[in-house]
């Protein structure tokens, strides 16, 4: 069920489905996604009992911004905001966290941060958490070569042609980032239709030029994101799931990803899988967040490289 709810700074669109007396799951999607990738995934953890909240972020869909003051930010430091105001509105103490991308980050920034409002955290993707002091430093040529749309939002040309052809950008980002995954026409544009949203060109460049320096962020939030170049741990029970057939691939090894997570932790691997992985494999999207809400928190450390399969 779609709903509204004024939370910080945005109106806040968001589907409400399951019980409402069950254990709160909220569901985060990325660019260029919306809260359709958790259409399969709701199911599941509704006829499991739990709440299942999936909120539009800032920039897509039905969300929108309270004041037309408001810098129309895409920083990782305002996601972490937004989530936890959102949180706040809706009189919700503790929750499991979901998502991947965008989502994964604001998920990530907030169990951090505030582990005590996160019981549980489910993370494609591994650590989100941006160490934008770090950004400058070139990377091997195959990673560089992923991030093409980055570099194309940091210019002017980028930010028209996403205003001009933002369907047909997004559409072929899903094609060569989920190179397995044969969605249809209708279901691509059940989510394109998030893209309209008059924020989304701005929020999105944004943040693609805010995590390289290149812009300044919003003053509101800056406390918070000299925080996250501490690279805080993450000390909530964990698992993380990787798509094994991902066109974006910027995995951390095992040993390196581990050292970011100081509490339970598990890494799986899901070999099939792009980069949309709610929407590709919704079946362990949903089995990953309820091994968090049935065990709560007593999941075993697994060993540096093992899988968690």
């Amino acid at each position: 069920m779609l709903k509204k709810v004024e939370a910080g700074v945005l109106s806040v669109a968001y589907e409400d489905n399951g019980a409402a007396d069950g254990t709160p799951v909220l569901l985060l999607h990325g660019f260029p996604y919306d809260v359709h990738a958790y259409d399969d995934v709701t199911l599941l953890l509704a006829a499991a009992g739990c709440r299942v909240i999936a909120p539009y972020l800032r920039g897509y869909g039905p969300t929108r911004f309270l004041s037309p003051d408001t810098p129309r930010s895409g920083q990782q430091a305002v996601l972490g905001h937004d989530l936890l105001a959102f949180m706040d509105a809706l009189r919700i103490q503790r929750a499991v966290l979901a998502g991947y991308d965008w989502g994964g980050r604001a998920a990530c920034i907030a169990a951090a941060l505030w582990p005590e409002r996160v019981s549980g955290l489910v993370t494609g993707g591994g650590y989100n958490i941006q160490y934008i002091p770090g950004a400058m430093q070139p990377q091997a040529p195959v990673i560089e070569h992923q991030l093409w749309y980055q570099y194309y939002f940091h210019g002017e040309r980028g930010r028209v042609g996403l205003e001009q052809n933002r369907r047909e950008l997004c559409r072929y980002i899903w094609q060569i980032w989920s190179p397995s995954w044969h969605f249809d026409e209708m279901t691509y544009e059940r989510t394109a239709a998030a893209f309209d949203n008059p924020d989304f060109v701005a929020v999105v460049i944004h943040s693609y030029r805010h995590r390289f320096a290149l812009v300044p962020g919003d003053p509101a939030v800056e406390a918070t994101e000299r925080r996250l170049t501490e690279r805080p741990p993450i000390r909530v029970p964990t698992v993380v799931l990787h798509g094994g057939n991902s066109g974006f691939t910027l995995w951390a090894s095992p040993e390196h990803e581990q050292q970011s997570f100081a509490g339970s932790y598990v890494r799986r691997l899901l070999p099939a899988a792009g980069h949309n992985l709610p929407q590709e494999a919704p079946g362990d999207f949903a089995a990953a967040v309820l091994s968090l809400v049935h065990d709560g928190g007593t999941m075993d450390r697994p060993a540096v490289g093992q899988s968690g399969n």
